[in-house]
């Protein structure tokens, strides 16, 4: 009988974790935004309520496994990018979109501030068609309510694969913040914002 109900116990157990699997993995989902330096976009979004982790990255190009030097270089066609996890319940998939759109400049192409080329293009990696049709949804909105004359070039395509950038650039507001926050300053990222989109963002 012990035996028994050792297996019963052991079944039960069994079950009641492949229930609880599915619930655990809608806890989280993935978005990818390329918004210029990586370092900004990923201390942008880490201040995000609901956001659980960021990682700086390389994608949208044709090299598998690309270096920083290579794609600073302009030669893979990578786009510098971050990768946000976050929890659906806390913050939707349209509340990044606009608050992704209200951290960056999207009316320049192959440039963001005072870095320029195809690196730095600004760009939403849609990971499935709900995404893209979102992203899509967002960018007619903001078209007929932007505060500002210029179109909007940001691309919206469908994400491919996703190379994270080399350790010390994860994080790097965190480990070098003198460095970082010179660089940001001078680089004039938050004052052309302003002057986008206003102080309401």
């Amino acid at each position: 009988m012990t035996r028994f109900w050792l297996a019963v116990s052991f079944g039960i157990a069994c079950i009641l974790a492949a229930s609880v699997a599915p619930a655990a993995a809608q806890q989280q989902a993935v978005a990818t935004f390329a918004g210029g330096c990586f370092w900004c976009v990923e201390a942008d979004f880490d201040k995000l309520d609901g956001v659980i982790s960021t990682t700086s990255g390389y994608t949208g190009g044709k090299v598998a496994n690309p270096t920083y030097e290579q794609v600073s270089a302009k030669v893979t066609g990578h786009a510098e990018a971050v990768e946000v996890v976050y929890d659906p319940r806390k913050v939707s998939y349209e509340k990044l979109l606009d608050y992704f759109w209200h951290h960056i400049d999207p009316t320049t192409k192959d440039r963001q501030f005072c870095d320029a080329g195809s690196p730095y293009r600004t760009a939403i990696f849609a990971h499935d068609a709900a995404q893209l049709k979102a992203a899509q949804a967002s960018k007619a909105t903001l078209e007929t309510t932007k505060p500002f004359k210029e179109p909007i070039v940001t691309e919206i395509v469908l994400a491919g694969p996703f190379y994270p950038a080399e350790d010390y650039h994860q994080d790097y507001y965190k480990k070098n913040p003198i460095r970082y926050q010179y660089y940001r300053l001078s680089c004039g990222r938050d004052a052309r914002v302003k002057q986008i989109w206003g102080t309401g963002h």
